[in-house]
């Protein structure tokens, strides 16, 4: 477990008056403002570029220990730092080389009277790394506080090791962008390097690439270093819960309580499959003893799959394979109880071992794992009668955290890329579920760090390789408007409203005469549901229209993007811009009507030809208030019981459906779509899939949306203005009795417990936080809700 310093995980957001961070009192103001004394280090005679494992030292005597001791690390791409043999810590955050985040410690609960040793292990997986990794060079910087500790600070003192052990990556065998296998020879591998006592003598005195700088402090830069925004990730200890043979024919093995040591003999091989029970995101590790030259090879699968590469159930394993996706390798050299764990985390629910001995026989001493995401913690709390929704909601929930590191990943298996489209949607399950909104946040500066010279925003950031959807930059409009509506942050949203304005110049200069988008550039994803990916040209999940221009649902994005913009400006008292957009939006509403709206079909197209229509059309034209309330009613109750003639969305975009949904007054239909949530449940998925079956991703948090709709429809706890200043409350319990809990609220809990009365009825209490106020909305009747404790009878 890590004791790390949590200075830097409160209040470090950004002043309204440029991009400088509020920096904590105890962090020397000159770490922020003055190029530091610390040199960033790597090792003489290597390229800088190409895929290296590195290990650095400083021994060092100490008369007393401070009550603190304060560092400021960081390193490309990664580190993992560690005190007199003890792990402190792993970084830095991602980002990019414009803002390169530096994690601050506090080593005193590590440090002791006499010789002491800090060290770190870094590792630069070049053309292999992470697609998320933005890279430089190979290359560590530790900064000392204050005066007190910059002796400490990396220099010509510190000592490396060019780890030979690691063999350079050769590729993969299938397409992910999460790094690569690992394959390590124990034979050379330099154990117990962290730790005190360790003989050194012949590591190498290190290259110095020059003083860390501060961003902003200097005409040119390697890195821009600025502090991490986001806390520490989770690092728990778990274990697999059952054992089975590699062909899953013997009866399970319960292993929860602990791994029981076994014994594989000389010239043997074997298969060993482990069932962690759960999908999880973790450090796999595995402890041997003896067995020198013994291969060991550890395979992660989210699933096991049938000769066909079909997963089916998820519970089942007979007859089932491992897919050919990533494996790490390890050599054991002979001695007793040597632990591996590959550098970086892997995702899975089931690990193959698959072992080959050599001369002597391997004891293999223990299998377990470290559980590492973002540490949310789930404060909101929703209950009724319904099992159903329990387990939806528990299975939501670990598809959230396993799709939130130091970045909200799409999906933790295949990618770990943030792309705004998903993001958007974790955001509003961090924000109803939990009081932490610090990777909110951070997202929403990522993406703005991406902004391109058209205006647009990259589709996921951080990320070596450019991407631009442009209706995720109108995503990232709508990103803004759901932090200002549950956050009271005005100076913190008008910093993004230059970057808004740039994004809309980009659609408006892509508008046609007719008033509606014309040919699109770029990749116009909507929704899977519009078909698959072709190599020939970025159509997949694009929508009718989009090379030849006039697409209702694209210009229906712009339209959402406007409408949320006008809000914004609006909020910001930027009266004149809020005119103009909304004239902008008005005028784009009635050319699609005009263009796309059949009569005889009494829906919206997805093109003027007419001869397509989908629920992503419709349903976006209801949340922009395209139609009446009549209307619009008749055209959800269209789409959602259509006979195949109108395209459905998939999982991802059923978020916008549900919420046109609602907002058409049907929202007592809820809880009769939530099908495809159930179906995953029966195929035994622990968390929710990218699409419905055959899916890629067995984890893909644009899925777990039912969460928001949990709280915000079902319950109908959210904000009623910017700033959630006032609070609604308009339940929608369809076949529900009873629904209880908490919602969250910056303010405070927002408990509430609330039952049917009668056909027509309902009774129960809300409690709302101090100074806030609310009101409850049921049927045609409206009460005004004071803060504390509030009885509802109707």
């Amino acid at each position: 477990m890590y004791r790390i310093l949590v200075l830097l995980h409160l209040f470090l957001f950004f002043r309204p008056n440029g991009n400088v961070y509020a920096v904590p009192p105890s962090i020397d103001s000159a770490i922020i403002h003055k190029k530091w004394d610390a040199q960033w280090i790597t090792a003489p005679g290597i390229s800088l570029k190409d895929f290296q494992v590195l290990h650095l030292r400083k021994t060092f005597q100490l008369t007393a220990v401070d009550q603190e001791f304060l560092v400021h690390v960081s390193a490309d791409n990664r580190y993992r730092l560690y005190v007199n043999g003890e792990e402190v810590g792993k970084g830095p955050a991602r980002g990019d080389l414009n803002n390169w985040f530096f994690d601050t410690y506090d080593l005193a609960p590590y440090l002791k009277q006499g010789e002491n040793v800090v060290a770190a292990v870094i590792w630069n997986f070049a053309e292999f790394a992470p697609m998320a990794q933005i890279t430089n060079k190979t290359a560590f910087i530790l900064q000392g506080n204050s005066k007190r500790e910059s002796f400490l600070s990396t220099g010509a003192d510190w000592k490396v090791y060019v780890n030979q052990a690691y063999e350079t990556p050769k590729g993969f065998a299938v397409y992910t962008t999460v790094g690569p296998n690992e394959v390590v020879d124990g034979r050379l591998y330099p154990f117990a390097w962290q730790n005190l006592g360790y003989d050194d003598q012949s590591w190498l005195q290190p290259r110095l690439l020059g003083r860390g700088t501060p961003k902003g402090k200097t005409s040119g830069w390697d890195w821009a270093l600025t502090p991490r925004t986001i806390p520490q990730l989770d690092y728990k200890k778990e274990y697999f819960v059952h054992l089975l043979d590699h062909e899953g024919k013997k009866a399970k093995t319960n292993i929860e309580k602990g791994f029981k040591a076994m014994v594989i003999p000389a010239y043997t091989k074997v298969k060993i499959l482990l069932d962690r029970g759960i999908l999880t995101t973790a450090y796999p590790e595995i402890v041997v003893s003896k067995g020198k030259g013994s291969l060991i090879k550890l395979a992660y699968a989210e699933a096991l799959v049938d000769a066909q590469g079909v997963k089916g159930n998820r519970d089942i394993v007979i007859g089932k394979q491992m897919p050919d996706m990533l494996q790490d390798t390890y050599v054991a050299d002979g001695a007793d109880a040597r632990t591996f764990q590959p550098l970086w985390l892997r995702t899975f629910r089931y690990v193959e071992l698959a072992i080959e001995t050599k001369d002597d026989p391997l004891v293999l001493e223990d299998v377990y794992s470290y559980f590492s995401a973002y540490p949310f913690q789930r404060t909101a709390v929703f209950e009724s009668e319904d099992r159903l929704l329990e387990e939806i909601w528990q299975v939501g929930w670990r598809t959230t955290r396993l799709c939130a590191g130091e970045l909200y990943y799409d999906c933790p298996y295949y990618e770990q890329l943030q792309y705004i489209g998903d993001t958007r949607v974790q955001a509003l399950i961090s924000l109803n579920l939990t009081t932490d909104d610090r990777l909110v946040k951070a997202a929403i500066a990522h993406f703005k760090m991406s902004t391109m010279p058209n205006g647009l925003t990259q589709s996921r950031y951080p990320s070596s390789e450019y991407q631009i959807i442009p209706g995720f930059s109108l995503f990232w409009i709508a990103m803004v408007h759901d932090y200002m509506m549950y956050r009271d942050d005005a100076a913190y949203s008008a910093e993004q409203v230059q970057t808004i304005t740039h994004i809309l110049k980009w659609f408006e200069d892509n508008t046609q005469p007719n008033g509606m988008l014309g040919q699109m550039d770029y990749w116009n994803f909507v929704d899977w549901s519009f078909g698959p990916w072709k190599a020939e040209l970025p159509i997949g999940g694009t929508p009718p229209g989009t090379f030849d221009g006039h697409s209702s649902v694209l210009s229906l994005l712009y339209v959402l993007g406007l409408e949320k913009a006008v809000d914004i400006f609006h909020a910001l008292g930027q009266k004149d811009k809020a005119a103009y957009y909304a004239n902008v939006s008005a005028k784009m509403k009635s050319s699609i009507y005009a263009l796309c709206w059949d009569p005889t079909k009494g829906l919206l197209a997805d093109s003027p030809e007419r001869n397509s229509f989908s629920q992503h059309a419709n349903a976006l034209a209801t949340l922009v208030g395209m139609f009446t309330e009549k209307q619009q009613r008749g055209v959800m109750n269209k789409v959602m019981n259509t006979d195949g003639t109108v395209l459905e969305a998939s999982l991802y975009f059923k978020f916008y459906v549900f919420q046109a949904v609602k907002k058409a007054g049907l929202a007592d239909n809820y809880l009769d779509f939530l099908a495809p949530w159930e179906n995953m449940l029966e195929l035994g998925l622990t968390t929710f899939a990218e699409t419905p079956e055959p899916t890629r991703s067995d984890c893909h948090a644009w899925s777990a949306h039912p969460l928001v709709d949990f709280m915000t429809t079902v319950c109908g706890i959210e904000p009623m203005d910017f700033g959630y200043k006032k609070v609604k409350v308009q339940p929608h319990l369809g076949r529900l009795s009873t629904v209880k809990g908490k919602a969250i609220h910056p303010s405070g809990a927002i408990p509430f417990d609330l039952k049917r009365k009668g056909r027509k009825g309902i009774e129960g209490t809300i409690e709302l936080p101090i100074g806030i106020t609310g009101v409850f909305f049921w049927e045609n009747t409206q009460i005004e809700l004071s803060p504390g404790f509030n009885t509802i009878k109707l």
